[in-house]
């Protein structure tokens, strides 16, 4: 078309190649997303295949601002209205009860089903174009299940390569994610009996919630619905991660490097630290915490060290989205750092 710019031309591409069942990555404000057609089962499977994400793990679909929630959602309560008058574009899913003609494929075989309207400029332009902007994205971060979530275009290469063998058809680069972490996940679904239960935090925070429905969400129980990025064993990098409370970063480091053990070190407050692998600092913000948290990790994790100590941050309730982020990626390491500890000795 004349006069269409080069990243119109690559958006209206990527739109074609989501029609055609494709996978297309793309920027959010939140992290980069794998995204496909969520109206084609085949396509999401696509998803399930080059993420080696268990099948009954939930993907969150992605809709154009204005988009009609009654098409994807069989009932939408009072609050659920409130809150995207509020909150979208931006970093909020609300989970739904599905309408019937929805693939079950992106809610993991569940009745609900996972809605978000991303502000990043370059998904909006991708979801007003994909199917005039009556279509729906289901995309879970874009990296291998489980891994660090990708925050840049290169970190989406890195996942998972370009040319013929990668699964992903295209990359739009929309520079680095402003938010840094997945959004906040809340259920809707079960107002009645349950009220709004918070699945997953981030950069919407509870009271943030609260106030706009003025109801505080609960945290969730056995029969709250599967969601993304919910397992204990989450957003985890191939190094070992410890949580070190600030007291104890540079005796544990100490006895550490002293058996001649390889540390990585993500410090806020305490270091820079001498004899550190490889050591990033961190904002003393929550907010500038959150948005460079991944990339950091990735870094450590390219520096080759036995284990990554993050010096643990405050608890306060908004850093509940970082440390619930750092909580997960230290989940399966947690046995890591006493066994290198012990051989210190």
């Amino acid at each position: 078309m004349p006069g269409t710019s080069p990243e119109r031309e690559a958006i209206q591409s990527a739109a074609r190649m989501l029609e055609e069942g494709k996978l297309v990555a793309f920027p959010t404000e939140t992290v980069y997303g794998l995204g496909a057609d969520a109206e084609n089962p085949a396509a999401v499977a696509r998803i399930y295949a080059a993420k080696g994400r268990p099948a009954n793990h939930p993907v969150i679909v992605h809709v154009a601002p204005g988009a009609d929630i009654g098409y994807w959602a069989d009932t939408m309560p009072v609050e659920a209205g409130k809150l995207i008058d509020v909150f979208w574009p931006g970093p909020l899913t609300l989970i739904l009860k599905r309408a019937m003609h929805i693939p079950d494929a992106v809610s993991g075989g569940q009745d609900s089903i996972g809605l978000r309207c991303p502000s990043h400029p370059v998904a909006m332009a991708l979801l007003k174009t994909f199917k005039g902007g009556k279509g729906g994205v289901a995309a879970p971060s874009a990296n291998r299940f489980g891994h660090v979530s990708p925050t840049t275009a290169q970190h989406v290469r890195d996942e998972f390569g370009t040319g013929p063998e990668s699964p992903v058809a295209c990359i739009l680069d929309g520079g680095q994610s402003e938010v840094g972490i997945e959004s906040t996940i809340l259920d809707l679904s079960r107002m009645e009996s349950h009220g709004p239960v918070l699945l997953r935090p981030g950069h919407v925070s509870a009271a943030e919630i609260a106030r706009v429905i003025g109801v505080h969400p609960r945290l969730p129980d056995a029969t709250a619905p599967r969601a993304s990025g919910t397992l204990e064993a989450h957003y985890a990098p191939n190094t070992p991660v410890a949580l070190v409370d600030p007291e104890q970063l540079n005796h544990v480091h100490e006895r550490l490097v002293f058996n001649d053990r390889r540390v990585a070190l993500l410090y806020r407050t305490i270091g820079p630290i001498p004899l550190a692998k490889a050591q990033v600092g961190m904002p003393a913000t929550s907010d500038g915490y959150a948005h460079d948290l991944y990339a950091a990790l990735r870094s450590m994790d390219e520096a080759r060290a036995d284990i990554i100590l993050v010096e643990a941050p405050p608890t306060g309730p908004e850093w509940q989205g970082v440390n619930d982020r750092l909580r997960r990626a230290a989940h399966d390491s947690a046995g890591a750092l006493g066994r290198l500890l012990d051989e210190a000795r």
